[in-house]
């Protein structure tokens, strides 16, 4: 993948023929875009483990035992009332204080005090923190009426949770969701400030040798908007599967059995 990278680079610089900015952007493309993969695997990743994380909390978070609840309720309140340049500080630069981690082996040499995990690290537990909070609203707010009809049928409370309570809290929380992945692309390019070349540390590495900021700057913010309209399109087909009951504009009365039609339907219908 990286020899068609320096390829496609170098007929680029063919086509610029030395003109500026376009001579620069074609020379920094192949580190742009690989920094643009490390940036795609941070949000993505984080976003995995920081959803798995995120349902037990929000199962704690909204049981009455204080036992269960206080420890989620203090570990979201740090992740959003901090900020995350400081989270990302404390894990990277915070972490290496601790002699007993230190001598974790491989543990601490090929993950803890590598700046990729730590990152993937922050990002996850920060993130985690808000999906919980969107979690435990959108379990409250499925509707009583599915629960109860649930519960008539003998439902056991495990599966209520497993195919009624919890995938209907997913649905309403799909945008929510969404915009919550997007701000963590954005905060995504703090992990250049321990050194990680993402799509900011590949920008800030390219300025730092042909001092274009400006041009610079601006192709990162396109390629940040082509990403985010990517996440975006992403989940608006997520949304559409899950709450396909709320984008049907179109139902089949004719097909229904006359016992069951009635004029509301209809009207809809037209």
């Amino acid at each position: 993948m990286s020899e068609l990278l320096v390829n496609f680079s170098q007929w680029l610089l063919t086509l610029t023929q030395g003109a500026e900015p376009w001579d620069a952007y074609a020379r920094y493309l192949p580190r742009l875009l690989e920094g643009v993969w490390i940036t795609l695997q941070l949000v993505v990743l984080s976003g995995i483990v920081g959803f798995i994380i995120a349902i037990p909390l929000a199962l704690m978070r909204i049981a009455k035992s204080p036992w269960l609840w206080l420890f989620p309720y203090c570990y979201i309140f740090f992740f959003r009332g901090t900020p995350l340049l400081v989270q990302i500080f404390l894990v990277y630069y915070g972490l290496s204080q601790f002699e007993s981690l230190r001598d974790l082996g491989w543990l601490w040499t090929d993950v803890l005090s590598q700046p990729y995990w730590c990152a993937i690290i922050t990002f996850s537990l920060h993130t985690a923190a808000y999906i919980a909070e969107l979690f435990r609203g959108a379990i409250q707010a499925v509707p009583r009426g599915e629960v109860e009809a649930a519960q008539s049928l003998g439902v056991s409370r495990r599966k209520q949770y497993q195919h009624i309570i919890l995938p209907r809290a997913f649905g309403i929380i799909l945008p929510a969701y969404g915009n919550e992945v997007i701000l963590m692309l954005k905060g995504s390019a703090l992990a250049s400030t321990i050194t990680l070349l993402d799509l900011m540390g590949a920008t800030r590495g390219a300025i730092a040798r042909t001092y274009m900021s400006l041009e610079f700057f601006l192709l990162a913010g396109v390629l940040y908007l082509l990403l985010t309209a990517i996440l975006i399109g992403f989940f608006r087909l997520l949304e559409n599967a899950f709450n396909a009951h709320q984008h049907a504009t179109r139902l089949p009365v004719n097909k229904l059995d006359p016992q069951l039609r009635d004029k509301h339907l209809e009207d809809n219908v037209k």
